[in-house]
């Protein structure tokens, strides 16, 4: 592959890295400042809805300019919101206002990760032809998880209390950090700066799109004809309905872990979240193992999903830590196996059809929306007071269901046109904006 794609591997393992540290960072300020225990699931949901409502206009603003000009653009807006984030206490608030500041800036952080994604997938399909896109994803996939991981790792080191005297002990940084949340968050600073630099790296790869769009209403209206684009057709409807149900199905379980390590097997908070990394190491491994699908062959991977569903229903059985570290590593290798693929072929329909911005702008929207509201439904559950084990019962036969009816889908697909085949792999782009 490609040298500048390493370079996009590097800077979006990065970024995302800083993105999962801060917001431990920020939860750690609230604890200090006492704020209210709803602030820190609400600033997940907000940086989620941020990629909902700018998904019409963060498309055409990445196929504007050079890629990695655009990353570098949006990480400094993640870095403008972690700089506010860093000194809120020096507007001289009251602690409510502190920790409204706190929130905005999160919030911030998100948009400039909304206006982010677009770009650092857009680029993929730009560097890579077509028979590299699920080796391309692969990676982009497992370092987008692993950022995950060691970000919500960095975050905790950061603010642990041993940690923190060290690093307000150290004669730089204590001078000019009072908190631990402070230090942490200046030192997530400098991992953003990294991001950037990475960033400033990319090469440009001298691929333009038609002038974009600039008022917002037009920009609304010519979304929904992409959005309606990518459903109508035969190969990216498939692939959208399991990425989206993928990125649902994936941050409800987050939470799921948490309340099931509480309920079922009687963890702690700290030992429950270590069950999120299992799972996401499982995801890793899928991911790698999943480069090795050719995108001709995508869609068989389609049974796994089905599989996965049904391997969640053995979650309320199993108790042991070694049982329990199996099953989770299983799902996610399953999770991560069936949406390579599935977002490789996604993309490069997307990118055939209408732009690369464009298209990844269209999957965020559907797929940040089904996190909405699949969380939605899981808080309605959790406040009917169903015992976790009903609720990942419903959730493993509702995601099981849903793989079988997406397989059937694409069955019936290929069997009115068996020219699909035909289709995957296509050079070209922006066929549908002609």
């Amino acid at each position: 592959m490609k040298k500048g794609f390493y370079l996009v591997m590097a800077a979006q393992a990065l970024s995302s890295l800083a993105d999962n540290a801060l917001l431990i960072a920020a939860i750690a300020i609230i604890v200090d400042l006492q704020g209210p225990d709803w602030m820190a699931p609400m600033m997940k949901w907000w940086f989620a809805l941020s990629y909902v409502v700018l998904a019409a206009f963060v498309g055409a603003f990445a196929d504007s300019f050079p890629k990695g000009k655009v990353m570098f653009a949006t990480n400094a807006v993640k870095v403008t919101g972690c700089i506010i984030m860093f000194s809120y206490q020096s507007f001289g608030f009251e602690v409510g206002g502190q920790l409204a500041l706190i929130f905005c800036a999160y919030t911030l952080v998100g948009v400039g990760a909304a206006a982010y994604s677009p770009a650092k997938y857009g680029i993929v399909t730009e560097m890579l032809p077509p028979d590299q896109l699920v080796k391309g994803n692969s990676w982009i996939e497992g370092l987008t998880v692993l950022s995950i991981i060691f970000g919500t790792v960095l975050g905790g080191i950061l603010i642990n209390p041993n940690v923190s005297a060290v690093l307000l002990a150290n004669p730089v940084i204590g001078s000019v950090v009072e908190s631990r949340g402070e230090a942490a968050i200046f030192v997530i600073g400098l991992v953003y700066f990294m991001a950037a630099a990475c960033n400033l790296l990319i090469p440009n790869t001298n691929i333009s799109y038609p002038k974009q769009q600039t008022h917002p209403l037009k920009l609304v209206r010519e979304f929904s004809y992409y959005v309606k684009t990518l459903w109508s057709d035969k190969l990216g409807q498939i692939s959208l309905a399991v990425t989206t149900l993928f990125w649902g199905a994936g941050a409800t379980l987050q939470l799921i872990l948490i309340e099931w390590g509480a309920q079922h097997l009687g963890y702690r908070l700290d030992q429950a979240s270590i069950l999120m990394g299992v799972a996401a190491v499982g995801t890793v491994i899928g991911a790698v193992f999943a480069g090795r699908v050719p995108l001709k062959k995508a869609f068989s991977v389609l049974p796994l999903g089905v599989i996965m569903g049904f391997v969640v229903l053995l979650m309320p059985v199993v108790y042991s830590p070694w049982t329990v570290y199996a099953l989770l590593i299983l799902i996610g290798a399953l999770s991560g196996f069936f949406v390579v693929p599935m977002n490789a072929m996604l993309q490069h329909r997307g990118h055939v059809l209408l732009s690369a911005g464009h298209s990844i702008a269209v999957q965020n929207f559907n797929e940040q929306l089904n996190i909405l509201l699949m969380l939605g439904i899981y808080s309605l559950l959790l406040w009917l007071n169903l015992p976790i084990n009903i609720i990942i019962v419903i959730f493993g036969l509702l995601v099981a269901l849903l793989m079988i009816v997406f397989a059937r889908w694409h069955y019936l697909n290929q069997k009115r046109d068996p020219s699909l085949k035909d289709q995957i792999g296509q050079h070209g782009h922006g066929q549908a904006l002609h």
